[in-house]
């Protein structure tokens, strides 16, 4: 790493060590329930053992209305600074999340959905091309930005996402995120 992109990331974590993040969590799926969820559950586990806090929690159908609906209702109540997708992320017919998700993202992290795949690619092989899991930046109508990751449903893919690249940068990704 050279030295300013080491200067860049010392003054960052300084500022991020304490940086605990408010965080939504849906899971999108046209059958799972909050007794049946273990990947949102997941998601929430990891997020709490690292000291964020969850704001809200939902699940809808895999129906582009009900996604967006929920994501605007997120964006508007203005809890939360991170929200997290789990579930309809592939390219099956009924996997709507990327779409809506997409259209409310200004800024892409294209490095996400890269990394994840071939992360998942080490453990699935080619199969983690039918990933479509990203993330970005939208903004909220006062202009403060919000994170948004959207992570396949799956158990396994949600713990590859969740303790290999989302917990470990996620309190410097908040950092860079609202201190713009």
């Amino acid at each position: 790493m050279d030295k300013s992109a080491r200067d860049h990331r010392d003054a960052a974590e300084g500022d991020a060590r304490s940086q605990s993040a408010r965080c939504a969590v849906l899971t999108v799926s046209d059958t799972r329930t909050l007794e049946t969820d273990g990947s949102g559950a997941l998601i929430i586990d990891v997020l709490e053992k690292a000291g964020h806090a969850v704001t809200a929690r939902g699940i809808v159908r895999d129906e582009p209305a009900d996604i967006g609906a929920w994501l605007d209702a997120q964006l508007a109540a203005g809890k939360a600074q991170v929200i997290l997708t789990t579930g309809g992320t592939g390219v099956a017919k009924r996997d709507s999340t990327i779409d809506v998700v997409r259209t409310r993202i200004e800024s892409e992290l294209e490095g996400f959905g890269e990394l994840f795949r071939m992360l998942s690619y080490e453990e699935v092989g080619a199969a983690a091309m039918l990933s479509r899991a990203t993330a970005g930046t939208a903004r909220r109508s006062d202009g403060s930005r919000v994170l948004i990751f959207a992570m396949p449903g799956s158990r396994n893919a949600v713990e590859t996402a969740m303790h290999k690249l989302i917990a470990p940068e996620l309190s410097h990704l908040v950092w860079e995120t609202v201190r713009v």
